[in-house]
């Protein structure tokens, strides 16, 4: 079929080709080739439809027009007011027995019932749902429904555009772009009223090239299919998305299928709409979770994960820059609306399609639920992935959970602070066993068992492990090492610090908060209620207002800002940890005629990105930092490293041999016989380091110069030297506090409940 428009130069027509008679009926006129005209019968007397009347145009079919303007006729009774029915267009009104007659398959001269089919391409011939103006009838007039003989009908010619070109494709009725009154534009439940008239959509361009048009009708259907179902089954994990998971029949597609089909024209749009939107979200979250196991190894929560978003435009301004953050920001919020409005879009288009394919849609539906429901059954798989999928109902499943946790989490919470072993000792009997020792309790950041254990690293790692051993033995240290499970995997290091030192299980923000805003003594502020140590912090990663360090019972506490560091950043790292250390050491633990001190120290050397990595330098040549510039020059860009995998876990590597060299290199050069070092990693670094399923498990090791130290934690059964073996004991991280009190002061009284990791 051709689409056709009005021609602008057609003329008026006046009253009495107004009045002539019905237009011939599109398609039944049409005899077996396309494009031929038949001729119009005409009223008694002025021919017959073998013989046409004298003065006619060869039996040319005529189109009536009625005259625009006032006072042209327009087929209404003049005695039926206001309130009568309009009549079809041209002003004549069909009678009885053609109306009756438009739908049957014949023609009254024998013509071809099927010439009119809009998929010929004739472009003389129009799909009576898609017409430029509705036939009265389907059947040929006679008596007065004739013309008058005296009155030849206007040259068709006149009212079309012209025919496409040889070998063109018509395009079929659901091509046009919008249909008044029914025809194939509608939602095809039921054939509506003939059209009034096409509109040529696109401006157009549509009706101008009619084979491109199809061509994008076809694409952004394929690719509205494709990006359906790429919302269903991409799955929330990188580690999973392989071509096998899209190998997959998603039941909430075959739900939604059903759900469309059966509802009305109305409903069905807004529950598209609904569904599509709804899809989106979920791809979202899941596109969310693949950063937060890329980064934390866990999912995100809904509940309690919101605060992070702020923590990670924090990281990217301070790695990027604020333009870099900000344009960062900018494009994943134009990211997330553009996923919405297309999924919804798309899933709107699909649901026009079912409607409109009815019959093809609803075998299609109910194979593949019978498909689904075998391969459940069979428990058929395709690489290890089964072909019957319910990702979503299942992800959205765990998150209702996650959700109901979340918002119990805090009652939870509540009741394990409120109970505390230690609350109640008095003061000169807490830690009684390390008085006038200092005691440094020392954090690496991303220091984890995959450093130690992992074949790609473990071997320079363990040297270094083995050779600061040998070197602290000689300086008449020795040494314990075991293994803490932390909360959290790839970042949130202020969680793992906050579970070490409270004695609580602190796996989350709101856990945190809660924490900081109430009355629970930790590890730090034991100390410092004794009265027998000065307590400071060495926190060179804080470049803000802190002021959380006072509930951790911290006298003093040194930031970024007051260490004295004149040299570069290291991407993330704003002091190296050689210099953090030695700052401590001019600062606090090298003044003389001070009290015994007890330091909190937080190296961030080996934090993410891993590049550039400093170096070790002389001690005495660190002065004020400036030599790190060159350094930093010397060092890899972290853009160039994270390309490759490899690279990633090299600088890593590299980044705790640093952090353990200036660690070990610092007790041997100023530690004494009073010092107790107990250093441990935070956490794992990320799974692009570890890979997935690594475990959340870090080193801890206890070093000292006096033997009875040692002595006292030899119940642990921790392994000699300052790596673990593979079977030493492996604690929750939370279990800590209360065995190191008790461990070097007298055992409470009663033992309190405490949290489950």
């Amino acid at each position: 079929m051709s689409h056709i428009t009005r021609s602008p130069q057609q003329p008026d027509p006046g009253p009495d080709a107004a009045a002539a008679g019905p237009r011939a009926t599109d398609g039944a006129a049409a005899g077996p080739d396309a494009g031929t005209v038949v001729p119009e019968p005409t009223a008694a007397g002025a021919g017959t439809p073998e013989k046409p009347a004298e003065g006619t145009d060869g039996g040319a079919r005529a189109e009536a027009e009625p005259p625009e303007g006032a006072g042209a006729f327009d087929g209404r009774d003049p005695s039926a007011g206001d309130d009568a029915e309009d009549p079809p267009v041209g002003g004549i009104p069909p009678t009885p027995d053609r109306a009756e007659a438009a739908p049957d398959d014949t023609t009254p001269d024998g013509g071809d019932p099927d010439a009119g089919d809009p998929d010929t391409g004739d472009p003389d011939t129009e799909d009576p749902a898609t017409s430029d103006t509705a036939a009265p009838s389907a059947a040929r007039g006679t008596g007065n429904d004739a013309p008058d003989a005296g009155h030849p009908p206007q040259d068709r010619a006149a009212d079309r555009t012209s025919e496409p070109a040889p070998g063109d494709t018509a395009p079929d009725a659901g091509e046009l772009t919008a249909v008044e009154g029914g025809g194939p534009a509608s939602d095809g439940d039921a054939p509506g009223p003939p059209a009034a008239r096409v509109r040529a959509g696109w401006w157009g361009w549509r009706l101008a090239h009619p084979r491109a048009a199809r061509a994008v009708t076809v694409a952004t259907t394929v690719l509205s299919v494709a990006l359906v179902l790429f919302a269903l089954l991409v799955p929330n994990h990188l580690d999973r998305l392989t071509a096998g998971a899209f190998l997959r029949i998603p039941a909430e597609g075959i739900l939604l299928a059903g759900l469309l089909l059966v509802l009305p024209p109305r409903a069905r749009r807004i529950v598209a709409v609904i569904a599509g939107v709804g899809l989106g979200l979920l791809t979202v979250l899941k596109f969310v979770d693949m950063g937060f196991y890329s980064v934390l190894d866990r999912p995100f929560d809904l509940v309690l994960d919101w605060i992070l978003f702020d923590d990670a435009a924090q990281f990217l301004k301070e790695s990027v820059g604020r333009t870099g953050a900000l344009l960062a920001v900018i494009a994943v919020v134009a990211l997330v609306v553009a996923l919405l409005v297309l999924v919804a879009l798309a899933v709107v288009r699909l649901s026009s399609l079912l409607a409109g394919h009815r019959q093809a849609a609803v075998r299609t539906t109910l194979v593949l639920g019978t498909a689904w429901i075998t391969c459940v059954t069979l428990g058929v798989q395709v690489t290890d992935v089964p072909v019957a999928a319910k990702l979503d109902a299942n992800l959205l499943e765990n998150r209702a959970h996650q959700v109901r946790a979340g918002i119990r989490d805090g009652r939870v919470f509540a009741r394990q602070a409120s109970v505390d072993a230690f609350a109640d000792t008095p003061p000169d009997q807490l830690l009684t066993g390390l008085r006038g020792k200092d005691v440094l309790f020392t954090f690496i950041e991303s220091y984890g068992r995959s450093a130690i254990e992992d074949p790609a690293m473990a071997e320079q790692v363990d040297a270094v492990l083995k050779d600061g051993s040998s070197s602290l033995k000689a300086a008449g240290f020795s040494s314990r090492s075991g293994w803490l499970k932390s909360p959290i995997a790839g970042a949130g290091s202020w969680l793992a610090h906050s579970t070490f030192l409270s004695g609580l299980w602190i796996k989350n923000q709101q856990r945190y908060r809660s924490l900081t805003s109430s009355d629970r003594a930790t590890l730090t502020r034991y100390f410092q209620k004794t009265g027998a140590w000065r307590t400071v912090g060495i926190v060179p990663g804080v470049r803000r207002a802190w002021p959380e360090g006072k509930f951790f019972g911290l006298d003093h506490i040194y930031d970024s800002e007051h260490l004295g560091y004149e040299g570069p950043y290291f991407s993330w790292t704003p002091v190296p940890d050689q210099f953090t250390l030695e700052a401590f050491e001019r600062l606090e633990h090298g003044r003389k005629d001070r009290e015994p001190m007890m330091a909190e120290i937080i190296l961030a050397s080996s934090h993410n990105p891993w590049a550039p990595v400093a170096r070790m330098v002389d001690w005495d040549d660190l002065g004020d930092g400036s030599l790190f510039e060159q350094i930093k020059m010397e060092g890899k860009d972290p853009k160039e490293v994270w390309k490759n995998p490899d690279d990633v876990r090299t600088e890593y590597r590299k980044a705790i041999e640093y952090s353990l060299h200036s660690l070990i290199e610092y007790v041997e050069r100023y530690g004494d016989e009073n010092t107790v070092l107990v250093f441990l990693g935070d956490h794992q670094p990320n799974p692009t380091v570890t890979g997935s399923g690594a475990g959340k498990d870090v080193p801890v090791t206890v070093v000292a110069h006096d033997p009875k130290v040692l002595e006292k934690i030899s119940g642990w059964n921790w392994t000699e030297g300052l790596k673990p073996a593979e079977d030493a004991p492996r604690w929750g991280m939370d279990k800590f506090r209360d065995r190191f009190m008790t461990a070097y002061g007298p055992h409470p009284d009663a033992a309190g409940a405490a949290s489950a990791p």
